[in-house]
């Protein structure tokens, strides 16, 4: 495969050309109007960022976004699939909630918000990949019904896929909550009895009679249960958790297949930015200060030569000495040649998404970067 075009250019700005125009100035040379954008369902994947973290990206750069879409005469929507875990995304009221108080509300960015996978996580389109790990991909519905599909992705670290990049943004993020189980584990979920009020909850919204209240406490039947994630969204006390139970390459695997599911078929366009790299995932209810200098922005048409240049650029910058990489530099002396982003997560490693994406046909690990 030849290689893929990834545009870039630094976060320095001047008083004729600010952030905001310059990311649009980037989308512009990276071909983004070779798009036919005239009356199309636009959406346009970011994570909002969960309540008490401060790392997300800035509402201002979706605006750009959304503006430059309906500049071209489409119907741009901002969106995200609510949250496998217990937190303040767990279902799309609370989850818009979270947008609108981190300031994704239509008033700042222009458009509106559409939480993908629906009130509960459990709206949702089966898209036919018949990949080695997933034959059956679960998307959010409202997302498989966009006619353009792009990601604005905060690059930043991550505490179980090395980095949180564009694949990650796409696959996990784009999972609906049966979809996310399935990336992370055999898709069942089990109930924590110290947390459970036996409150019957679980077991009336279950269409196959798989959770079971006895003695006061609930269990769940994996041998009925089919991993739709009904059951963790009405749990009023977050006693039913899933179970993580995959390696982290079977993570990349499936998570790289979930990318190919969202992306096939129809236009798609990549922006990652590099800035406020905190070591772990937004989904955090915290940020620690940031592994790296900030970097730039990026575009491309190839999600995965986005990645890797992404990759390859943080792991050319010197690290933030009071940062968790930093230190853990200083316990290990400095390694020659180490990753940035393995070297903050010792048991993390994002190498395997990249190359099963460039197996299945994704895109390609080979690129070009072309400074602007």
């Amino acid at each position: 495969m030849e290689q893929a075009k990834v545009y870039f250019t630094t976060f320095k700005a001047t008083e004729h050309e600010n952030l905001l125009q310059k990311l649009h100035r980037l989308m512009k040379t990276a071909g983004f109007e070779q798009i036919d954008f005239r009356d199309k369902y636009t959406a346009i994947k970011i994570h909002f960022g969960e309540y008490g973290n401060l790392a997300f990206l800035r509402p201002n750069y979706a605006r750009v976004v959304a503006d430059y879409v309906k500049e071209l005469g489409g119907k741009p929507f901002l969106t995200d699939c609510n949250t496998l875990y217990v937190g303040s995304r767990k279902n799309a009221l609370d989850h818009l909630e979270t947008a609108y108080v981190n300031g994704f509300s239509p008033y700042q960015t222009g458009c509106h918000v559409i939480i993908g996978d629906g009130l509960k996580g459990t709206d949702e389109t089966l898209v036919p990949i018949n990949g080695e790990y997933v034959k059956e991909a679960k998307i959010g519905h409202a997302i498989m019904d966009a006619d353009v599909f792009i990601s604005l992705t905060h690059f930043k670290g991550h505490e179980m896929a090395g980095f949180g990049g564009a694949l990650k943004n796409i696959g996990m993020g784009c999972g609906s909550r049966a979809g996310k189980m399935e990336q992370h584990c055999e898709g069942k979920p089990s109930a924590d009895k110290s947390a459970c009020v036996g409150c019957g909850a679980c077991s009336k919204i279950c269409a196959h009679g798989a959770p079971v209240i006895a003695d006061g406490k609930a269990t769940i039947d994996h041998d009925k249960c089919v991993g739709c994630g009904r059951c963790l969204a009405v749990c009023p006390k977050d006693a039913i958790t899933a179970d993580f139970a995959d390696s982290i390459a079977v993570l990349n695997y499936k998570m790289a297949e979930y990318s190919l599911a969202v992306c096939k078929d129809r236009p798609c366009f990549h922006v990652s930015l590099i800035c406020d790299v905190s070591p772990n995932c937004d989904c955090h209810a915290e940020n620690d200060i940031p592994i790296i200098p900030n970097v730039g922005m990026l575009a491309s048409f190839d999600p995965v030569a986005l990645d890797q240049a992404c990759a390859d650029l943080c792991n050319r910058m010197n690290p933030v000495e009071s940062s968790i990489l930093g230190e853990n530099l200083k316990k290990h002396g400095n390694e020659e040649g180490h990753d940035h982003f393995h070297m903050t997560h010792p048991d993390a490693e994002w190498r395997t998404c990249i190359s099963h994406a460039v197996k299945i046909g994704l895109g390609t690990d080979q690129y070009e970067l072309i400074t602007i």
